[in-house]
């Protein structure tokens, strides 16, 4: 059905109620003549035919008098469709308003008519004027009984092509009134009417058929004469009502799949409409939350903004554990930076953390901070990581080797590492916070990076990185203590050249192989 109301909409639009008319009277003649022949029969008459003819006549006025009347609603939503300029939320309430005097319409007029239809084909069939009083009652109740089953679904799929290209992809639907009855309201309607007039059918075809004197076999062929005669008709009139429900599955599976893109069209002023509405602001939650993240991909760390998403904003308070701390800075870069433009130097600190940045992650390390023209990168905080004095040796060891590959002996850099016990948490005051990390460890870090510009090593590590190794990398070379600024005492730090340090990238990640 909505694909034929759908076609009648795309080929009519601005003559849509005379063709919302004309397809109405195509599905509802075969039941209000079904009605008619019955009532011939059961006169034991043979003008079938002039029946049918009087049935087409009154049911062609009957919907007439329904659809076509109804105001300026269906001239303000036909000259929407021809393109007049009138504003899309004027034009949906329209069909809300058209849609109420449609169904109050339909309930004022169905009985009279259908009860003047049993009336009129009686006389034809020679009903005496007893019986047709009878008709007329039958008429009136089983019109009412049919308007209740077809009114609510009648409405929606006439008007549902209509309102889906009034909102398309906007939100105008989302926040107009919800004013018509509960969907279970119609449906129980509905319900009851398809059983009173199955009950009002079958009682005809059994009186004229003589069911008493035939057995139980002929009835449950009446039985299966009515599926055959009105079960399409039920299902023009049900299937309506049930395509909300299929488009909100529809929808929950795109979105269940990461498709955030199309909007459920919110087409019905019932609960069904609150409940599309409510499905779309969701999803434009989930929208938000996505930007969200990729934002915080980018400026923050990814392994923070996934903490922060999954957990909170009070996730980190202060947690004392041991990690491995690598500094990294580049070599003899303020003269670069006198000689060259602020662009230039922008582009050349970006080329480079495109190598640092990748390494890093690769290795499950956290960049916590940019330095100017270094950074400080920690493993092993905010999340646990094992061998995480194996992992940032490793990932020093391929920063290294990229650089190398990338700029020749155009940039140098320096990398400081150090492993110890520090506080990692945030700091800061209101709507400022920043995770990283508090202790000795931390400083003792940026001064070996320091140092390495006295030892001439690449990468210089401390005793205490070189003792937390899991597996101890060779190229390692002792390089005796030192005093460092700020330190009591001295430190003993390794140097480890990278191309003897045998470690070797696999996959995505690194790992130390002898």
């Amino acid at each position: 059905m909505e694909r034929i109301w759908q076609a009648a909409w795309d080929r009519f639009k601005s003559r849509y109620s005379w063709a919302a008319w004309l397809l109405t009277f195509l599905l509802a003649y075969p039941v209000y003549v079904a009605w008619s022949l019955a009532i011939v029969a059961f006169e034991r008459s043979d003008r079938y035919v002039e029946a049918a003819a009087v049935t087409a006549v009154v049911v062609l006025g009957y919907l007439f008098t329904v659809v076509i009347p109804g105001g300026k609603d269906p001239r303000i939503i036909e000259r929407w469709a021809a393109g007049e300029g009138v504003d899309r939320e004027t034009a949906l309430r329209a069909t809300y308003d058209y849609g109420r005097k449609l169904i109050v319409r339909g309930m004022l007029f169905t009985f009279p008519w259908v009860a003047a239809q049993f009336v009129a084909v009686g006389m034809i069939a020679g009903a005496s004027v007893s019986r047709l009083v009878h008709y007329a009652v039958v008429g009136a109740i089983a019109g009412t009984a049919g308007q209740l089953i077809v009114n609510h679904s009648y409405v929606e799929s006439t008007l549902r092509p209509a309102r889906a290209a009034m909102v398309s992809d906007t939100e105008i639907g989302d926040y107009l009134p919800r004013s018509r009855p509960a969907f279970a309201t119609w449906t129980t309607a509905a319900m009851l009417g398809v059983g009173f007039a199955f009950a009002v059918v079958g009682a005809i075809l059994g009186a004229v058929l003589d069911v008493a004197r035939h057995g139980p076999l002929l009835a449950m062929l009446i039985g299966g004469v009515l599926v055959l005669v009105v079960g399409p008709s039920l299902w023009a009139a049900y299937s309506p009502l049930l395509q909300p429900i299929h488009d909100l599955t529809a929808a929950t599976l795109r979105v269940a799949a990461g498709d955030f893109s199309r909007r459920l069209p919110v087409v019905q002023d019932d609960d069904l409409g609150a409940l599309a509405a409510s499905f779309n602001r969701m999803q434009a939650g989930l929208t938000e939350r996505q930007r969200l993240q990729a934002a915080f991909g980018t400026y923050v760390d990814p392994v923070l903004a996934a903490r922060l998403l999954e957990q909170g904003d009070d996730i980190f308070t202060g947690e004392r554990r041991e990690v491995t701390v690598m500094f990294i800075d580049v070599r003899d870069f303020t003269p670069f930076a006198e000689a060259n433009t602020a662009e230039d130097t922008v582009a050349r600190l970006n080329a480079l953390f495109e190598i640092v940045v990748p390494a890093v992650v690769d290795a499950s390390g956290h960049i916590n901070k940019f330095l100017g023209d270094g950074a400080m990168v920690v493993f092993g905080a905010p999340n646990d990581l094992a061998d995480h004095a194996d992992a940032a040796a490793a990932a020093a060891v391929r920063i290294h080797r990229l650089v190398a590959e990338r700029f020749g002996g155009e940039l140098r850099i320096g990398i400081g590492i150090n492993t110890g016990k520090v506080i990692a948490g945030t700091i800061g005051a209101g709507s400022h916070l920043e995770f990283t990390l508090i202790g000795d460890t931390t400083n003792v870090a940026a001064r070996v990076e320091q140092l390495t510009k006295t030892t001439g090593d690449a990468i210089l590590l401390t005793q205490q990185t070189v003792e937390a190794f899991l597996t101890r990398p060779a190229g390692l070379a002792d390089r005796g203590v030192h005093a460092l600024k700020g330190k009591s005492a001295p430190t003993r730090v390794f140097g480890l050249d990278p191309a003897e340090s045998g470690i070797v990238e696999i996959g995505s990640g690194t790992e130390p192989v002898h």
